[in-house]
């Protein structure tokens, strides 16, 4: 049996998906989560073989952090993403291809049973269409800490926290967003995140 965790937003999708695949013979629900703290948790109290993880829970370039608090460090997951987020699939990919898995978030739920049996099995998962998504994006201006600062910026911490979760410096902090407005011709800090939302860069 592949124990598998779901960490998504809404209890009703989340308890929808849990009936579909615990309708699969070889796929046991061990558990659900619905904010990234407790997918922490749930991924060292509950050992899944797999998390099932809405892209929307947990920042990208923080799923590598995440994993590792899965069994014995190596955690797996099955990352559920919208197209348009696809250009950001690539660097984690390349890195931990065999441990983080990408589907399109509006896939039907055999796939998303296949894929948990396959990343199980240390198989790269890896949605053909957020492939030519990614391909279709133009690259991102913005550099990987510069992405990191206007996720963070993107949930409305101020500049203080932003800096506290990023461990740097409020004048860093706000030099990158300087940075950030001007790299997508914004003239706030929510219109920048509009912008790089819709361009697939963050």
């Amino acid at each position: 049996m592949v124990r598998t965790l779901l960490a998504l937003k809404g209890g009703l999708i989340r308890g929808a998906l849990a009936h579909l695949l615990a309708a699969e013979d070889d796929i046991d629900v061990v558990g659900e989560a619905a904010t990234a703290h407790a997918l922490r948790d749930a991924l060292a109290g509950d050992r899944p073989d797999v998390a099932v993880v809405d892209a929307d829970l947990v920042p990208l370039h923080q799923l590598a952090r995440i994993a590792a608090a899965g069994p014995d460090g190596g955690g797996r997951l099955l990352v559920l993403v919208e197209q348009r987020r696809a250009a950001r699939v690539r660097p984690v990919l390349a890195e931990h291809g065999r441990r983080i898995g990408f589907l399109s978030r509006d896939v039907p739920p055999q796939r998303i049973a296949e894929g948990v049996r396959l990343l199980a099995r240390g198989a790269v998962v890896l949605d053909p269409d957020l492939v030519v998504a990614a391909l279709e994006v133009a690259d991102s201006p913005l550099t990987r800490r510069e992405r990191e600062v206007l996720d963070v910026a993107a949930e409305g911490h101020p500049v203080r926290d932003i800096a506290e979760k990023l461990t740097v410096s409020a004048g860093t902090v706000r030099n990158h967003l300087s940075r950030i407005m001007a790299k997508t011709g914004a003239r706030t800090r929510l219109e920048a995140v509009r912008i790089a939302r819709e361009s697939g860069w963050i």
